[in-house]
């Protein structure tokens, strides 16, 4: 137990010393509003997250506003991270020093493929790629584990952050940084009122659509043979606000097996309303809708159904 609360207390020193420190100073009144979680990222804390590369990927969106914790210190919470000052420094909280709890060790037999660091772990495969290419030590800090398994995944906690494998994203995404940033705010027992989106300091609102959710209903839920049918689709963004002008196809399946196509536009409250006649139905025939949905280069589908009843 004495030498393991040695260990981490030299990887905590390390993370000190390997940060990417940015003098806060400077460009206190510029910020930047994140329409994803909105939360403002301003200050020194924005502009070290400019200086990162791909900082969406590793760090995340804003989770709080910056705020002083109880020990007086400047912090601001990320997904992934948590970023502190000290000294009038920018620093990476060790993330994943505080939360590192251990998994079933996973051997690597080709060392080839591995570049080994002074804490005795080596970093390998898919995982040495992704760190050299974002600032490795620099931004993680060391490695201070080996790869393991947990929470039926591939994982390697280095002292700030962890990466995780997740084989079934696209090939060049399969190693994603873990929200070390979201599990430590709760471990803490932070006021999750702070979780709350605010407005922009700037007073300017940019929506940035990331993502569709798409949905679809029918006004009737079992119809007769011969009736009047509506849908409703609605299609909001990744903060489920409205997405306007979204266009589409819905595509009918008859009891009878032919097909009809509907196009679909939504209005300023992100819904479109389909007016559609029901002509000579199968009695208790299920009558299906494929719903699929754009906006600029995003995509997103559903489906509805609704029954014949006589």
């Amino acid at each position: 137990m004495k030498s393991i609360k040695v260990f981490l207390g030299l990887v905590i020193t390390l993370s000190l010393l390997t940060a990417i420190p940015v003098q806060a100073q400077g460009g206190d009144g510029d910020s930047h509003f994140f329409s994803q979680t909105k939360h403002n990222v301003q200050g020194a804390f924005w502009v070290y997250y400019q200086n990162i590369t791909e900082a969406e990927s590793v760090l995340g969106y804003p989770i709080t506003e910056e705020f002083v914790n109880e020990d007086g210190i400047l912090i601001q919470y990320f997904q992934r991270a948590r970023l502190e000052i000290q000294k009038e420094q920018v620093h990476l909280t060790p993330l994943g020093v505080l939360l590192y709890h251990s998994g079933v060790k996973l051997d690597i037999a080709n060392e080839s493929a591995c570049d080994q660091y002074e804490t005795g772990f080596s970093v390998c495969f898919a995982f040495r790629d992704y760190f050299n290419a974002h600032h490795g030590t620099g931004l993680l800090g060391l490695p201070i584990s080996s790869f393991e398994f947990q929470d039926n995944m591939i994982v390697q906690y280095f002292q700030n952050g962890r990466l995780e494998w997740h084989p079934s994203n696209p090939v060049d995404q399969r190693v994603v940084t873990g929200n070390l940033g979201s599990a430590y705010f709760n471990t803490k027992g932070e006021d999750p009122a702070r979780l709350t989106g605010v407005t922009p300091i700037s007073g300017i609102t940019e929506t940035q659509v990331l993502s569709l959710n798409v949905r679809a209903f029918p006004w009737k839920a079992v119809t007769y043979s011969t009736d009047q049918q509506v849908f409703f689709i609605v299609v909001q963004d990744q903060t489920l606000q409205a997405v306007q002008r979204a266009k589409g196809t819905a595509i009918v399946h008859w009891t009878s097996g032919t097909t009809q196509s509907l196009d679909i536009l939504t209005d300023e409250r992100g819904v479109a309303t389909l007016k559609i006649p029901v002509n000579d139905q199968d009695y208790g025939g299920l009558v299906t809708v494929d719903v699929s949905v754009s906006h600029g280069n995003l995509m997103g589908k559903t489906e509805t159904s609704f029954r014949i009843w006589y």
